[in-house]
């Protein structure tokens, strides 16, 4: 009887020996099944063809766009725009950081994971992110611990003091014809090198950075640029992006207060934008046990691409040539008429999600606030990039010029005439600007075809 049980057994592993010979090229046994989870909050946009470029007369120059047929990559793309209360995810994840380190660095050890068989040190540890912090702890060592990220006397957080550090790898640099590897010796050529930036802080909580030449020698921290970022959106825009109007309220109340928690983020950087993105990566991978693509901004192209929702020549992401429906209803939000912001229903931005979205199921391509791309910008980008997944990328240095630090935004804002909403339309901004009506959100590159 027990023979007769194993006989099926035995014939399954014959099978599989016959399926896998020995000797023969069978592979390590990954079996090609794997399918992406959909991630939380983003759009699945497959990949495709479409035509990059305005449709229209450039509203400057009085003529139109270079276009270009191109084809994109599958990827995922938030559903809407990064909204305040996804953002405050960030900035509370920055702020309990530095209250764990101070805590730590004060003796409380508890709330660092103790490694196996050693004592944790205090210089180099890991954050127990399971135990609380006491934020109103009578006791005064954990009150004297907290009272740094608090200005001096006051109850009141210093949020000049939230930086986080991150890096990146520069593959611009080392694609650099002057860089190639040379496999088969295994070694650079002679006098390859790579720029990247390095940041610290000052005894004053001010961050420094400077540009550094690497000489290539193998070793892959020479490709890496660290960077140390203040993260809090910078308020004062409201009040600094319009002379003679009373924006005091905004200023005050747009990230702090919940009645803005699904507004989209604004007030912040490219360079903050990126750091966004770095944090959701490493955020996502440490409670992930499925590896994937990182998140990012999303290039020129396949934001346009999104944009026109799948439609080759698309004016407007909704696919008409107007800015209305045919009951007369205003499609996004912007800017109708010199002086009257309201007739879309909206004075400043919106909440997120508020207008139908379009083929993709995507919100608010057009209008709200307008969004950073990780593209350079230049104005004959279309008469040389590729025509497979295009893409200008160019991580300006801190020696950099200004000119090479611009960025393309697309998809026009609350304060825009409808040109700027079109799908084609492409404008710039400096990577270290923040402006009242910029915001971004997030692509990452789907894996498989």
């Amino acid at each position: 009887m027990k023979l007769t049980k194993f006989l099926p057994i035995v014939f399954v592993l014959a099978l599989m020996a016959c399926n896998k010979p020995a000797g023969e090229l069978v592979g390590t046994g990954a079996n090609g099944n794997f399918k992406e989870a959909h991630p939380f909050g983003m759009v699945y946009i497959k990949k495709g063809a479409a035509m990059l470029g305005s449709n229209t007369q450039n509203a400057i120059f009085g003529e139109p766009d270079n276009q270009l047929m191109v084809t994109v990559d599958a990827f995922w793309m938030d559903e809407t725009e990064i909204t305040n209360d996804e953002y405050k995810q960030f900035v509370n994840w920055v702020r309990d950081s530095i209250a764990y380190t101070r805590l730590v660095e004060a003796g409380f050890t508890e709330y660092a994971i103790e490694p196996k068989d050693d004592e944790v040190d205090e210089e180099n540890f890991q954050i127990n992110w399971k135990k609380k912090i006491p934020w109103n702890s009578a006791e005064e060592d954990i009150q004297e611990a907290l009272a740094y990220l608090y200005y001096p006397d006051t109850k009141t957080i210093n949020t000049s003091l939230y930086h986080y550090r991150y890096s990146w790898v520069n593959y611009d640099e080392a694609s650099l014809a002057r860089n190639r590897f040379d496999v088969s010796r295994g070694r650079y050529p002679k006098g390859a090198s790579v720029r990247v930036d390095t940041a610290w802080v000052d005894e004053l909580n001010a961050i420094h950075d400077s540009t550094i030449v690497h000489r290539l020698t193998g070793n892959p921290n020479e490709l890496v640029t660290h960077m140390i970022i203040n993260i809090y959106p910078d308020t004062m825009v409201w009040v600094r992006d319009f002379e003679y109007a009373y924006n005091e309220p905004m200023l005050l109340k747009y990230f702090s207060h919940p009645g803005f928690a699904l507004y989209p983020v604004v007030g912040v950087t490219w360079e903050q934008a990126h750091a966004f993105c770095q944090w959701r990566t490493d955020f996502f991978l440490k409670h992930s046990t499925v590896d994937a693509q990182v998140y990012r901004l999303p290039t020129e192209a396949e934001w346009e691409y999104a944009a026109r929702g799948g439609r080759k020549m698309a004016t407007y992401p909704w696919g008409g040539n107007y800015a209305r429906d045919e009951k007369g209803c205003y499609l996004a939000n912007f800017k109708p008429f010199r002086g009257s912001y309201m007739d879309d229903t909206g004075t400043a931005t919106k909440q997120v999600a508020q207008f139908r979205p379009n083929d993709f199921g995507l919100f608010d391509m057009a209008g709200n606030v307008a969004e950073w791309t990780s593209s350079a910008y230049n104005k004959s980008t279309n008469a040389y990039v590729n025509d497979l997944n295009p893409q200008l990328q160019y991580m300006a240095r801190k020696s950099d010029a200004d000119v090479l630090k611009r960025k393309v935004v697309k998809g026009g804002s609350w304060k825009d005439i409808s040109y700027y909403l079109q799908c084609g339309t492409r404008t710039y901004e400096y990577q270290y600007e923040s402006r009242s009506y910029i915001g971004f959100r997030c692509v990452r590159s789907y894996i498989g075809d």
